[in-house]
Order: structure tokens, then C-alpha cells, then sequence
């Protein structure tokens, strides 16, 4: 396909999905653009939000628009790895051993609770979000394309935890959070949701074969080098801020790139704009961010960070 063409079908794509998930989700029409910039850059997404916002009804409505496999799979600290991976076990019947798949084998996976499960649990997760892969017994099975993770955790509750550890916060490509809505949306969800489920009603928009075209027209989205230089500034600037402790690694600088070309795309651009990066920025890289010990006692939030090293650093100018 041409470049242009490329753009357009992008640019449909994403219209046709973001207007069927907002036929459920009222008022949260920036989280649900920044979910499909996620979808189009092969990236997964932590939902940091209190129960009850709307994080699972996201998650669904994404995967039925897509016409995707969905598995919830509810992390409590009893949950093994070979319950979300699946397990092999011996049928007497056909006298051999079958693998009978785990929630892991779908292609949008809801990891509702995710601070909840012990590392080992949490490492078998890491493994499937980052290799596209599963370990069973002795044998490596691949995951369905397209693959994706919405985990969701309680920032509020966090008796009977475990933390999740920087190196899988890494494997995120985007932190988010919905928040409570505001009056006038709460009274549009009770007319919405009074007397129907319209999650039901949703039918796919783009199918899966679609979907891993589009992940690939979006890799070629330019990004001249000066955009490259700013995306590398800003990183190096998380590194030497005085409140962090640990600044974004390379991993996180490729995140960044990658979900500014699908932000350009989804703009209907065939480039990348100084202001695709400075709107990404706070969601892309925070969470990667370990802030000193004198930043955490006084509270200050690793987003804020990010918005004084965007203040700081100097945006390249159109040639």
C-alpha cells in the first residue's frame, strides 16, 4: 500500500473503533484515543484506577470492536502460573499427553488486580507480554496475534500485595487512568445503562488480519531526525532530573518513538510532530521513572516530573 492509503485506512481504523468503544465509555474520549494508539503499536496498557471506574467495561468494549479473544483473569495471591498459562495433562481416552490453554492463549487479556499475584505468577505474565510467548513443561507456545495486555491495579488498597517490580512496569507501554466521571457524564451513564447493556450490542469494526496490517503501515510513519534527537533529550533529561532516582531506560525511549508514530497516524499524519511526543510523554514514561527518596517523602508525582522536563527542553522548530 501507499503511504497515503496507509494513513487513510489508519485513520478510519482508529475513528471507527474509538466511536464503538465511546458508545459504552461516556467522557473518556482522551483514554480511549491513547488505548488505540497502544493497540496500533503492539503495546500493553496498566490501568491504575479504583474498582468500579469502568477499567474491565473498557477492555471488553476494545475487544469486541476488534472481534478479539478476551479472557479476564482475576489475580489473587493463590493463582499459579499454570493457571493463567495453561496446564498438560494425560487423556486416558486417547492414551497421550494434551495441553489444555489458559486465559494467556487470547488475544486482548484483562489482568484485572495484577499487584495481587506473587512474583512467580507475575514473571510467567512478564514473559507473555514481552516474548509473545508461553512457557509450558519443556515446550515454548506462541501467542495468538494480535496480542495484548490491559492489567489494572488499585493504587489505594495495597494490603496483601506484591508491587510490581520496574522491570515488568517496563513491559507496560502506557500508564493510564480513567478517574471518576464528572456529574453531567455520571447522568448520561445512568441513561445509558438503565434499562440496557450496550456492551452487548457492540459487533466488530476491524477484524485481526486488518489490525496486524495496520501495526505495520504505522512502523513506517516518518520521524525526522531532529523529533528523534528531542525524544532522546527528553529521556536523558529523566536520567539527570535532581527527584529521580532511576530515569527511563532505552526500552522506554523505543516506546516513546513507537507510540508517537501511531499518534501521528491516527492524526492523520504521515510524520511525527513535536506535540505527538510532548502529549504521550507523561503517559509513556512515568511509570518507568523511580523517584529519590526526599522526592517520594514530599510527594511529589513522576507525571509532574516529566511536565517540568517538557517545560525544560527545547523543541526542535519546523526547518
Amino acid at each position: 500500500m501507499e503511504r497515503n492509503t496507509d494513513i487513510r485506512l489508519i485513520w478510519d481504523a482508529a475513528q471507527t473503533i474509538r466511536k464503538n468503544v465511546g458508545r459504552v465509555i461516556i467522557g473518556k474520549d482522551e483514554v480511549i484515543e491513547l488505548l488505540v494508539v497502544a493497540l496500533l503499536c503492539e503495546g500493553h496498557v496498566l490501568f491504575e484506577d479504583v474498582p468500579g471506574i469502568g477499567k474491565t467495561t473498557i477492555a471488553k468494549a476494545l475487544s469486541r470492536s476488534l472481534g478479539c479473544s478476551f479472557q479476564r483473569i482475576q489475580f489473587t495471591p493463590d493463582l499459579l502460573p499454570s493457571d493463567i498459562t495453561g496446564i498438560t495433562f494425560y487423556n486416558q481416552k486417547k492414551g497421550e499427553f494434551e495441553f489444555r490453554p489458559g486465559p494467556l492463549l487470547s488475544q486482548i487479556v484483562l489482568a484485572d488486580e495484577i499487584n495481587r499475584a506473587t512474583p512467580r505468577t507475575q514473571s510467567a505474565l512478564l514473559e507473555a507480554m514481552e516474548e509473545r510467548q508461553i512457557s509450558v513443561e519443556r515446550s515454548t507456545i506462541p501467542l495468538p496475534r494480535p496480542f495484548m495486555v490491559i492489567a489494572t491495579q488499585n493504587p489505594v488498597e495495597l494490603e496483601g500485595t506484591f508491587p510490581l517490580p520496574e522491570a515488568q512496569l517496563d513491559r507496560f507501554l502506557m500508564r493510564l487512568r480513567l478517574n471518576y466521571p464528572n456529574k453531567n457524564e455520571e447522568r448520561q451513564i445512568l441513561q445509558r445503562f438503565k434499562e440496557q447493556q450496550p456492551l452487548q450490542q457492540l459487533t466488530p469494526v476491524v477484524d485481526a488480519e486488518q489490525l496486524m496490517k495496520l501495526q505495520q503501515a504505522v512502523r513506517k510513519i516518518h520521524v525526522n531526525t531532529n523529533i528523534e534527537n528531542y525524544i532522546v533529550d527528553l529521556i536523558h533529561g529523566t536520567r539527570d532530573h535532581s527527584e529521580v532516582e532511576l530515569g527511563v531506560s532505552p526500552r522506554g525511549t523505543l516506546a516513546l518513538y513507537r507510540a508517537s508514530q501511531a499518534m501521528a497516524a491516527i492524526q492523520a499524519r504521515d510524520y511525527v510532530i513535536p506535540d505527538d511526543v510532548k502529549r504521550l510523554a507523561p503517559h509513556v514514561l512515568s511509570h518507568r521513572m523511580i523517584a529519590t527518596n526526599q522526592s517520594r517523602l514530599h510527594g511529589h508525582d513522576m507525571e509532574q516530573v516529566i511536565v517540568d522536563i517538557l517545560q525544560s527542553t527545547a523543541v526542535p522548530v519546523e526547518q
